[in-house]
């Protein structure tokens, strides 16, 4: 099995180019630093997702598109897959937890995907979807754990370095990346290698960091707390994520809920973006200090998908700094 690489990252970009949308990067000041925002929020279904699911689905053969595509998701790469799959005619199922956002699974079946639920604290997505897949002979998906994807995610950083080199002639310092599985984090690793790379997990959930300082993947404790950033609740890395972030010399840090909320509310008053809550981790850390605001330093917002009520309550909270 080949490893993901930056080669595959630049042809992953260059196939998907038109298919998903260029997201903007903006400007945000901080004191006297000024940091940039890639804005994946913005992205076709919401997030960074449907670039590794348009690159995945598009190697596929003709006899796999036929057979269908089966994912497992709590609903951003569920959206990625469905939208994508709808695109070229692809028949998508989607297993997603009983419990994820309204707003996720609504938009996931309005795709035209089918949705088949599990519980996430005693069932197992992965084994429920490769069933589903062995049953019907649908091709899995994963949502990190795949070279295809980890390379389409990377478009991210292929676009950002443009960004960033227009904006202040100089490659990207550091790259701010949310992080659950960590395929959006190793895409944009391989993409630039010249730049540092932070990944930012909530607190409890925060896997890759511990595996990144242990040197090996160490999985979430069984009793993990609750977290607002549901899309960001993987148990354990995958070793593709783990061995390029651990070889790139990338570190992890975690953010509590308050610090997310805080960093929804600068969002939309700062940059007037709707980000979710696990879309928002990265600029927590960043507010939080705890990751410094160097220049050319970037934050990825990397999805926007959140339950109205939710965003109202935590926007009307208090007003941001």
């Amino acid at each position: 099995m080949r490893n993901p690489s930056r080669q595959g990252v630049e042809a992953a970009a260059a196939r998907i180019r038109g298919e998903v949308t260029r997201t903007p990067l903006l400007p945000l000041d901080l004191g006297r630093q000024r940091v940039w925002a890639k804005a994946e929020c913005l992205q076709q279904g919401g997030s960074f997702k449907l670039r590794g699911a348009t690159n995945r689905l598009l190697l596929l053969s003709e006899d796999e598109r036929a057979r269908g595509v089966v994912a497992f998701s709590s609903g951003n790469h569920a959206q990625g897959v469905a939208l994508a799959a709808r695109r070229l005619g692809i028949t998508a199922t989607i297993v997603m937890p009983a419990d994820a956002p309204a707003v996720k699974r609504e938009a996931t079946l309005a795709a035209g995907a089918r949705i088949v639920d599990y519980d996430r604290r005693t069932e197992s997505r992965e084994e429920i979807g490769a069933r589903l897949a062995l049953e019907s002979g649908a091709t899995l998906v994963p949502s990190f754990d795949d070279v295809d994807i980890i390379e389409g995610q990377g478009s991210v950083g292929v676009e950002l370095r443009e960004q960033v080199q227009e904006a202040v002639g100089a490659l990207p310092d550091t790259v701010l990346v949310c992080c659950g599985g960590g395929g959006l984090s190793a895409g944009i690793a391989l993409a630039l290698p010249e730049s540092r790379i932070v990944t930012v997990e909530p607190e409890g959930w925060d896997d890759m960091a511990w595996s990144l300082a242990a040197g090996v993947r160490v999985p979430v404790a069984d009793d993990a707390p609750p977290t607002r950033c549901d899309s960001l609740q993987t148990r354990l890395v995958s070793p593709l994520t783990f061995a390029v972030l651990h070889g790139r010399g990338a570190r992890g840090v975690s953010v509590s809920d308050e610090e997310v909320a805080h960093a929804m509310r600068v969002a939309f008053a700062r940059l007037r973006l709707v980000v979710e809550p696990a879309g928002a981790a990265a600029l927590a850390a960043v507010l939080a200090g705890k990751v410094e605001a160097r220049p050319g330093t970037v934050i990825v917002l990397s999805g926007g998908n959140v339950d109205p009520g939710l965003y109202a309550g935590i926007i009307g909270d208090q007003a941001a700094s």
